[in-house]
């Protein structure tokens, strides 16, 4: 018994005194607790939305005020046409567009109802679908403060939703599961196959070899990046063919952002491989820095606006947001270059910075 407790004591020891278990053990569920106590939430708060008021009007004036200081929402644009709606909705800030009819407080008055129009970016169905019942639960509201001492008024708001009116879950699906899927591919299998190589001792062989150090590391990614490619395409044409999700906009800048993106991850992956040794450890970090931010951090499921200030700053260097980003404007909005510029150069930066990062480490353990 007195070597079992010695031997039990030694183990401990052990654990102490190495720091890697001890982020395993205690670290990790930490952040994580934090990651998804603060992430998944099913309230939206300051969701953009703009306002198209075309009767300018007492009533509509006070409802705007009740949707805009009620802290769900923030006004990006005042309308000041109805032909603004499709260009701001492309340019993917807002959320929402309310839509007041004319002579609004009139008919009001005179025939006891009003329409209006509650527009919604469905290409995040969930949100969009929150974000509606938020805007129709507070005019509800101003309606039965006016029915207390008036005679009863109801206003009819007319719902559309743009670019996913059936609220399919798969369009919002469909594009994060490809950033995941192209990441963890890219990255996660490039980082394996070359630390393969350090475990195995036969790295050095091939760095002896008539081949230059950057053509084996071009020679082992290139498998990866037309796997990877293959890969996008079937995600794609399932999407379209088994599920519906359209593709609106031009197939070949879509195929051409799947690249950009695949490059970037296989840089990705490179850098990992250059810092880590073994096999074990590279999927650990590959997992871990790489699997969990695309879920939780990218825009993917939870929205990006729902989160502390912190979080939303660890979402902007998060690669998997720009690239969801761009899938949904090409694909459900058909929108062209032009919209997407900003997106691809922050990948076109990342896969730069991610390249020089693993060139100069690589120099450096295998100099």
């Amino acid at each position: 018994m007195k070597r079992f407790t010695g031997f039990v004591i030694k183990e401990f020891y052990h654990i102490f005194r190495d720091y890697r278990t001890l982020l395993i053990l205690f670290g990790i569920p930490a952040v994580q607790l934090l990651l998804f106590g603060y992430v998944i939430t099913n309230e939206i708060k300051d969701a953009r939305i703009a306002i198209y008021d075309a009767s300018k009007d007492e009533v509509t004036r006070k409802i705007s005020e009740k949707i805009l200081s009620s802290g769900y929402f923030i006004l990006e644009k005042n309308l000041n046409n109805y032909s603004q709606i499709g260009p701001i909705f492309r340019e993917g800030k807002t959320k929402l567009v309310i839509v007041f009819g004319s002579k609004f407080a009139e008919k009001l008055q005179q025939e006891g109802k009003a329409e209006l129009q509650i527009l919604g970016d469905a290409s995040d169905p969930n949100t969009a679908n929150i974000l509606v019942n938020y805007a129709t639960g507070i005019i509800n509201n101003y309606l039965i403060s006016i029915n207390i001492e008036q005679m009863p008024m109801r206003i009819i708001p007319e719902v559309r939703m743009q670019y996913n009116p059936e609220l399919k879950g798969v369009f919002m699906f469909v594009p994060g599961i490809m950033a995941m899927l192209l990441m963890l591919i890219s990255a996660l299998m490039t980082s394996l196959s070359i630390t393969r190589e350090k475990e195995l001792g036969t790295m050095e062989l091939l760095l002896v070899s008539p081949l230059r150090p950057i053509q084996i590391i071009i020679g082992k990614v290139i498998p990866y990046v037309v796997l990877a490619f293959i890969d996008s395409c079937v995600i794609l044409a399932m999407g379209n063919f088994v599920f519906g999700v359209p593709v609106q906009g031009n197939i070949i800048l879509l195929l051409a952002e799947c690249l950009l993106y695949i490059t970037m991850a296989l840089s990705l992956g490179i850098l990992i491989s250059s810092i880590t040794s073994s096999q074990q450890v590279a999927m650990t970090i590959s997992l871990m820095a790489l699997m969990l931010p695309t879920i939780l951090l990218s825009g993917f499921i939870f929205p990006v606006e729902n989160m502390p200030v912190i979080l939303q700053g660890l979402c902007y260097i998060m690669p998997p947001k720009y690239f969801i980003t761009i899938i949904k404007d090409i694909m459900l909005k058909g929108n062209g270059f032009i919209y997407v510029w900003k997106e691809t150069v922050i990948l076109a930066l990342f896969t730069v910075t991610f390249m020089m990062m693993s060139i100069k480490k690589f120099k450096i353990r295998l100099a």
